[in-house]
């Protein structure tokens, strides 16, 4: 459960479109900027994921905002921008199906139900197009390291939050997330379940709408653990040699 916030107005790392004083909270022993539009994040959050997804998407967010602190080349970053993809990073996996396309990467799905909270929540004079374009690539390419390391600081910052949550965090980038801090942060928001509910999860995508399923990392969960899943003629080398 969430503390009361702890609040106070402090000088802060200057953020896009946003004042260079901002109000904030602490979470888990944790500074982090407390924004309206973080505050809607985390009740929507809330609504549309179960317990364990939404732990996850919290502590990836704390994870990330620990790790750019102590990383220099990352310490210029808009903050909200950040909170706000890594809280709301799994609306793909929507509980209610509200949110939950029947053609779409859950990937997808979330970073557009993502932009649209965001459009309607957001003080939209604080969030042109550029702005919401980084919060839905730093979504959209959470999975996929290898491009979104490469990308926006904010859209780094998301996915090393987001990996740190299943790698722990010796392996953060240089090790600066120390156990201790993991251990402070586990503890408001715990673990227990979660990486059965992510396979589950996973699973449930590879039944429910395969095709989105095939071409990333999701299959591999499939092919292990659900029955009369199969890729055969789904690979992009079958689809070049029926092309022949």
């Amino acid at each position: 459960m969430l503390h009361p916030p702890e609040t106070t107005t402090v000088p802060a790392i200057p953020l896009l479109n946003m004042s260079n004083h901002v109000t904030t909270r602490v979470l888990a022993g944790i500074t982090v900027p407390h924004t309206p539009l973080i505050t809607k994040a985390l009740t929507y959050a809330r609504k549309h994921l179960s317990d364990s997804a939404y732990n996850h998407v919290v502590r990836s967010w704390l994870f990330g905002h620990v790790i750019a602190s102590k990383i220099p080349d990352f310490q210029m970053h808009d903050e909200e921008l950040h909170a706000v993809a890594a809280i709301l990073h799994d609306l793909g996996w929507d509980k209610t199906g509200e949110l939950v396309s029947k053609d779409k990467r859950f990937e997808i799905d979330g970073a557009n139900a993502a932009r649209d909270f965001i459009s309607r929540e957001g003080e939209m004079k604080d969030w042109d197009n550029h702005r919401l374009q980084l919060a839905w690539d730093a979504i959209a390419l959470h999975t996929t390291g290898s491009i979104a390391l490469h990308k926006e600081i904010e859209v780094r910052i998301c996915c090393i939050g987001i990996i740190t949550d299943f790698t722990g965090p010796e392996k953060s980038p240089g090790g600066v997330l120390t156990r201790g801090v993991w251990d402070a942060i586990v503890e408001q928001f715990p673990r227990p379940g979660f990486v059965k509910d992510v396979v589950d999860t996973l699973c449930g995508l590879c039944r429910n709408k395969p095709e989105t399923t095939y071409d990333n990392f999701v299959a591999d969960f499939g092919l292990a653990y659900v029955e009369g899943y199969n890729l055969k003629g789904n690979r992009l080398i079958d689809i070049l040699e029926a092309a022949k």
